[in-house]
């Protein structure tokens, strides 16, 4: 009974974390942090592009966050650079953006 309670535990706490693994250092009670993904040999970034997701309590999530939206935004034809910048409190509220550099 008790290895069977112990299996169910384990189970459970790794069901749990299952979804916890990023790319971007998450905080438990706040997060700002910004980091390089991408970068090309294109010269100069002249201009600035963002697209923004937003997600409340991990249950909802709207939002486009792509890399191409963000070049739109920002009227980019050539990109030089892309980085990820991931803002949360609490886990409560929190965007990600995906910001784009070029001419």
């Amino acid at each position: 009974m008790k290895s069977i309670l112990a299996s169910f535990s384990i189970a459970s706490i790794l069901l749990i974390f299952s979804g916890c693994a990023t790319t971007t250092p998450v905080g438990a009670i706040f997060t700002d942090a910004t980091l390089p993904l991408h970068a090309t040999s294109v010269n100069g970034a002249t201009k600035k592009g963002e697209a923004t997701c937003t997600s409340i309590l991990g249950l909802v999530a709207t939002g486009d966050c792509s890399i191409e939206t963000a070049a739109q935004n920002g009227k980019i034809q050539s990109i030089r650079s892309v980085e990820n910048k991931a803002y949360s409190v609490l886990g409560i509220y929190s965007t990600y953006t995906t910001i784009v550099w070029g001419n």
